[in-house]
């Protein structure tokens, strides 16, 4: 592979590459420590025995456990606990951990070294038997030793309490809320009891520790008690005193003074309500006794039974007036008396009428006094109310005061009657569900048969190591092999009296880019779809072109990277020029010489793209079939020939096709094509597709006239020898190599689309 980090200096030969010789291989020490095989079993075996010696002198330790449940959220016994639960799972971890330290506490350790006598055991700095001993020897003499001091009593004490201390291990399980509790001793009967002893007494702690903290409470709500209950004597006394001196007398809701103004509102409404209610029926009557309509057709004349017999009564008369009149003459007494009787009747409902009417108006009078007497009643209460409101400011402090002072009464007279019940309750959850047995088999040493494996290998591990630097340093450094060759002696060449100047510093070769054109990258459409409304669309000739709405992709992002370094090849020129090269006869380069067109003009570069392939000019045959170009959108630039003009499409993309003749003539086209663009200022990118491999004359002349190439490497070949291909056909001109396209597009969906058309 070539490294493109390193100067090109071709004719130079390159250096034959050294292999370092080592003094010492793996044949050598094979040999050395089978020539040594039987002084490092010795050597093996002797570290097992020692080994076993070692582990059956050492003392040993048998460890008991014993696993405690530790659930943080204790039982539920009353409404209000002491001190707040933990809710969430990293508090209740905190509440495990907190109590699996207390159980290694020195109240706890304390109350286990009284209950088991460590202080007198020797494995725990007791010396117990010793001194009991010493006493003996002493008492046949005569001599009484005496007793040990609070200061030795002490002393022995936290002695014994360091030396529990190493002796246990507390284990939490992960994810749980069980705690191992591990302690080891030389007797295993003493490790079990140690573990239970240890267990039970955490146990009692915490239970005396809660009822504690309750006595503790209820003694200091207690005595808050008495002078919370003198305050709230006061704050009542004064507001009696208050309300007596001030008349303010009630229910428990509202003053009498209060119920009386609303009584007093609610009789008046309902007074206006009265009085409005006569009136309409007054006026009803009179409206009906001054128009000519019936005067009984008013409610109370239809309710009435008097007035209902008399209509009666005068319908009957009606009636046999009109039978006299069709009999009888106008001036028969009988039709006579008839018609005096319908006047009569008349009358004496128009009567009883105007008594309803006296009626109504004695109604509305009353109605009217009443209303009166109770507006005056409700105006003298609502004066006596602004009064009571006035002095009622002071009455609701004190209300308030009494209220507040009863809250914190009773709030705590009721707390200390739960912390008082809560001194003989025992809410801890913490249980054992393990008891520590007697352990069978020692935790410590281990067996010796892993004694003796790890003496055997120690053992010979160190005769190997002795006879092998014993080798190296005492026996010197082995001789060469005789397949070494000595060094050919050095043919003396001549001086030249005047020393050449040193060549010049190579130059080194800019790595390219490296860019991969794939399947994601691009989107295909059918083939001959070349024309829009608008002009030349070159997304829809048939190749694959790059997806739209994907502006941070890798191939985008290394084909910006491929510009700028087009950029810094041009050297500040106008116009740079790039071309594209690429192994193959296949459209590969074409294709990709266009997605690299379609990227630049996303980008916002104005690009003009030139087909220089003079044998397949596969560009000039997708752009400019007979019928498909757009004569409107055909630009001033030519490759001199009128059928090679310049297509403008809506991409933003200027395509000049192939000029018609050999290659010389082509590429001498191309080139004052070049310059006339340079010259208008029109473009800010020109891209050549071709020329061909192998290059031809005008093929290499149209690459000494392009700033920056593109290689194109397709990968249904093998990329290795398609660009060792391309490095041997440009020569000097690889310098100007910027960027390196693989095409990973599939070629057998191009395949399948060749040659249809449609419309």
């Amino acid at each position: 592979m070539l490294d493109y980090n390193q100067p090109i200096d071709r004719a130079r030969p390159e250096a034959p590459q050294q292999r370092s010789q080592t003094g010492f291989n793996v044949l050598e020490l094979v040999n050395l420590l089978w020539r040594r095989k039987v002084a490092i079993a010795a050597a093996a075996l002797l570290g097992a025995t020692l080994a076993v010696v070692i582990g059956k002198s050492l003392t040993p330790r048998y460890t008991a456990t014993a696993q405690l449940y530790v659930d943080p959220r204790e039982l539920q016994l009353v409404d209000r606990e002491l001190t707040p639960r933990a809710q969430d799972v990293s508090g209740m971890a905190m509440v495990v951990e907190s109590q699996a330290r207390l159980i290694t506490s020195n109240s706890v350790l304390l109350q286990v070294i009284q209950q088991a006598n460590l202080d007198k055991d020797p494995e725990f700095g007791g010396g117990g038997e010793v001194r009991g001993l010493m006493s003996s020897l002493l008492g046949l003499i005569g001599l009484h030793p005496s007793a040990p001091s609070a200061e030795d009593r002490k002393e022995v004490q936290l002695a014994a309490l360091d030396a529990l201390n190493k002796h246990i291990t507390i284990r939490k399980t992960e994810k749980s809320f069980i705690v191992d509790i591990e302690v080891w001793s030389t007797n295993p009967a003493k490790a079990a009891m140690l573990a239970n002893t240890l267990t039970n007494t955490y146990l009692t702690e915490s239970r005396n520790s809660q009822a504690l903290a309750a006595r503790r409470a209820t003694a200091d709500l207690s005595s808050r008690l008495k002078e919370l209950r003198e305050r709230l004597r006061n704050a009542e006394t004064a507001l009696a005193t208050y309300k007596a001196q001030n008349n303010f007398v009630g229910t428990q809701d509202t003053l009498i003074s209060d119920q009386q103004l609303s009584a007093s509102n609610q009789r008046l409404a309902a007074a206006r309500a009265a009085t409005m209610d006569t009136q309409a029926r007054l006026d009803q009557i009179e409206a009906s006794r001054r128009t000519a309509a019936d005067a009984g057709a008013i409610p109370e004349a239809l309710q009435s039974p008097t007035i209902a017999n008399l209509r009666a009564q005068y319908a009957d008369a009606r009636k046999k007036y009109a039978e006299q009149t069709a009999e009888l003459g106008p001036r028969h007494p009988a039709l006579r008396q008839t018609e005096k009787q319908v006047e009569d009747l008349k009358r004496t409902i128009s009567e009883e009428i105007d008594r309803f009417a006296q009626s109504a108006k004695n109604d509305l009078t009353r109605a009217r006094d009443y209303e009166a007497s109770l507006n005056r009643a409700l105006e003298a209460q609502k004066r006596q109310s602004v009064q009571l409101s006035q002095a009622a400011v002071r009455l609701r402090e004190l209300e308030r005061e009494a209220d507040a002072s009863r809250d914190v009464y009773q709030s705590f007279l009721k707390r200390s009657r739960e912390t008082e019940e809560q001194e003989s309750l025992n809410t801890s959850a913490a249980r054992v569900i393990g008891e520590a047995t007697v352990p069978q088999r020692r935790s410590f040493p281990p067996g010796m048969s892993l004694f003796a494996m790890i003496g055997f290998i120690f053992g010979a591990l160190a005769a190997s190591s002795w006879f092998v630097a014993a080798e190296h340093l005492f026996a010197g450094a082995p001789e060469p092999t005789r397949r070494q060759r000595a060094p050919a002696p050095e043919i003396a060449k001549p001086v030249p009296e005047a020393a050449a100047p040193p060549p010049p510093p190579l130059a080194l070769v800019e790595k390219p880019v490296i860019a991969r054109l794939q399947e994601a990258d691009v989107i295909r459409t059918l083939g001959a779809i070349l024309a829009t409304g608008n002009g030349v669309d070159l997304t829809r000739i048939g190749w694959p072109t790059l997806r739209s709405g994907f502006p941070l992709t890798s191939l985008l992002n290394a084909l910006r990277d491929m510009r700028a370094a087009v950029t810094r090849h041009a050297a500040g020129k106008a116009m740079p020029v790039i071309a594209f090269v690429g192994a193959g006869e296949t459209a590969e380069r074409s294709v990709t010489a266009l997605n690299f067109a379609l990227a630049a003009a996303r980008d916002g570069s104005r690009v003009l793209m030139i087909d220089a392939d003079h044998q397949a000019h596969a560009l000039s045959r997708k752009v400019d079939h007979p019928g498909k170009s757009n004569p409107g959108k055909l630009g001033w630039l030519s490759a001199g020939s009128k059928a090679a003009r310049e297509i403008k499409t809506v991409n933003g993309i200027s395509v000049l096709p192939l000029v018609a003749g050999d290659a010389g003539k082509a590429a001498d086209a191309v080139g004052k094509t070049v310059a006339q663009a340079r010259t208008a200022g029109g473009h800010d990118l020109v891209i050549l597709d071709g020329p061909a491999m192998p290059l031809s004359a005008a093929g290499r002349k149209l690459l000494d006239g392009a700033d920056a190439l593109v290689a194109v490497l397709p990968t249904s070949r093998d990329i290795n020898e398609s660009m060792e291909e391309i490095l041997t056909a440009l020569g000097g001109a690889e310098r100007k190599l910027v960027g390196v396209v693989l095409n990973e597009l599939d070629p057998a969906t191009e395949t399948r689309q060749r040659g249809k058309q449609y419309a």
